[in-house]
């Protein structure tokens, strides 16, 4: 899913609560059908099509209100906003068009609407009650109602947009502090730092709805370049650091490093004062105006209509994030909250880093102790059965019977310690289960399965699967759990697991064979805490084949 949209519709259900709107929306609708029958010369020209909409508008509001207390989905739809709307209008109209006092209805539409999807949907609304209003004045309009129909109509718009620009800017903080939160808790140390890096970038676009979200980091101890962008057209796909020169990096540090930037084109080529830059430094008090360079050529290299960007707050290192758009233009509030990420991300994301290299230094050393114990406690009572071995093989007289079993002993202790040896290698060397060796340990499990439980599970892979080490050796163990569920909890001799990577998601399918007795409903703990630690989620479900399958969801 879009991260906009999901952020959008998140907000719009958190930003008021549909059973208390419903139920204002019942009380307006009541008291409007109470006015036209307790006091009917109040309204002008009341006649049964008028109660009839009056009763049309107040069993809408009774079934919105019912639908509220069920918490329907369609509750949090703009169509909502759209039908008081016309509702609002036909009252008016059939109360008086420009004498109708019920034309204060429209602000609740606006009201609503602009507290739940910001300035845009409140706008939208606010124009179409304005519009509506003035129609349904123009139909029964008189020479002497012409300044009250003016002076309500400007007085909606006005007070509409007011509205509309004030519940945006509540929505927009909202949506702001969601992304800050977000960005704090993609955090995952099982992810990896490249991980890590790539989701704030990805959210951060889609947050500007921008067309991409450049990252160039300098590293002091090794003095390289890194280059890391989030594409519109590839979202969804890896981002991975690409090491470039200082050379090609210096455009894009052309600015000062501690100045926050937004450029924006200029409306046209003869009045270059229409746009340009605007920087705030840390000693500034305010914007400064800049026309021409760096950031017209730089607008160019990107082939940007507009960009924003702001330094790092790194200890080691220097670098900028650039957020680009060659649709839309920027402001300088959202220069400002670009600065607000960096600070909250990157100080996290080195934390992350110093610990990921604490930890995999601890890692080598414990596993090279491991190696050493293993050599001592494992290997060597191997050498010392060979040997054992071909010492009674040696004082065995050439008739022995024995002799064929004592040279298959033989053979099968110098596999062992071969393998043994290997494996230790392995070990002390650190080598993680990377994407081919990710695979083949899987297959590996499968067959000692097979062999030792006689149950074939076929493990197969759809597209090619993007993760780190790291997460590799999670999802390893993640899948042999599976495996080993089969083999303890069903008689199933068949099973096959199934791994998929796409938008963003590893999907992992883990299924057995059903031999004719219903599956009874499970969750497997283990799977589904170690889904949940990966930032995923376990759900189980009857498979094609009628067997039970177990479905894990982690995003990489």
């Amino acid at each position: 899913m879009n991260y906009e949209i999901e952020i959008s519709s998140r907000l719009a259900r958190e930003a008021a609560d549909a059973s208390m709107v419903g139920r204002m929306r019942l009380v307006l609708s009541i008291a409007a059908v109470l006015t036209i029958f307790i006091d009917p010369e109040g309204v002008d020209d009341v006649t049964g099509l008028t109660q009839l909409v009056f009763c049309g508008y107040t069993l809408h509001s009774i079934v919105l209100y019912v639908l509220s207390q069920l918490d329907q989905p369609f509750l949090h739809s703009k169509m909502i906003h759209w039908l008081d709307v016309g509702w609002y209008a036909l009252i008016v109209f059939f109360t008086g068009g420009s004498n109708s006092f019920f034309f204060l209805f429209f602000f609740f539409a606006i009201l609503t609407s602009s507290f739940r999807w910001g300035f845009e949907e409140g706008a939208r609304i606010t124009l179409a009650s304005s519009a509506l209003f003035a129609v349904t004045g123009l139909v029964s309009m008189t020479e002497a109602e012409i300044s009250r129909l003016l002076l309500r109509t400007t007085f909606l718009l006005a007070l509409g947009y007011m509205i509309a620009y004030w519940g945006g800017s509540e929505v927009a903080q909202k949506r702001r502090l969601a992304l800050l939160r977000d960005v704090s808790q993609l955090s995952n140390p099982r992810f990896g730092v490249d991980h890590t890096i790539a989701s704030v970038l990805e959210k951060t676009r889609a947050f500007f709805k921008a067309s991409s979200c450049i990252l160039v980091m300098r590293d002091i101890e090794s003095a390289t370049w890194s280059l890391r962008t989030a594409m519109e057209d590839h979202a969804g796909r890896s981002i991975n650091a690409e090491r470039i020169s200082a050379e090609a990096a210096s455009p894009l540090m052309a600015f000062p490093q501690e100045q926050i930037v937004v450029y924006n084109r200029p409306l046209w080529p003869a009045l270059p004062r229409t746009g340009g830059s605007r920087t705030l430094g840390n000693a500034q008090v305010r914007w400064i105006k800049r026309v021409g360079e760096p950031g017209e050529s730089l607008a160019e290299l990107l082939e940007a209509r507009s960009f924003i960007t702001a330094p790092l707050s790194l200890r080691k290192g220097e670098g900028r994030i650039y957020v680009v758009s060659s649709k839309h233009g920027f402001s300088k509030a959202d220069a400002l909250f670009l600065s607000h990420i960096t600070a909250q991300a990157f100080p996290v994301i080195e934390n992350i880093e110093l610990l990921d290299r604490l930890a995999s230094g601890a890692a080598v050393r414990e596993r090279r102790k491991i190696a050493r114990d293993l050599h001592d406690t494992t290997i060597q009572p191997y050498i010392g059965l060979k040997h054992g071995l071909s010492a009674v093989r040696n004082k065995a007289a050439a008739d022995n019977p024995l002799i064929e079993d004592l040279d298959k002993l033989t053979a099968m202790a110098t596999q062992v310690v071969g393998e043994l040896r290997r494996y230790a290698g392995t070990f002390k060397n650190g080598l993680g289960l990377s994407e081919p060796v990710f695979l083949v340990a899987l297959r590996r499990q499968a067959a000692h399965v097979r062999e030792f439980y006689g149950i074939d599970i076929a493990v197969s892979m759809e597209g090619e699967l993007d993760m780190c080490d790291r997460l590799a050796a999670e999802v390893f163990q993640v899948v042999s759990e599976g495996m080993s569920n089969i083999r303890k909890h069903t008689s199933a001799r068949r099973g096959f697991v199934k791994l998929k990577c796409a938008n963003g998601w590893l999907n992992i399918q883990i299924e057995n064979e059903c031999l004719g007795a219903q599956a009874t409903e499970f969750m497997p703990r283990s799977i589904a805490e170690r889904a949940a630690a990966l930032g995923g989620k376990a759900y189980v479900e009857q498979g094609s084949s009628g067997g039970t399958a177990v479905h894990i969801e982690i995003p990489v």
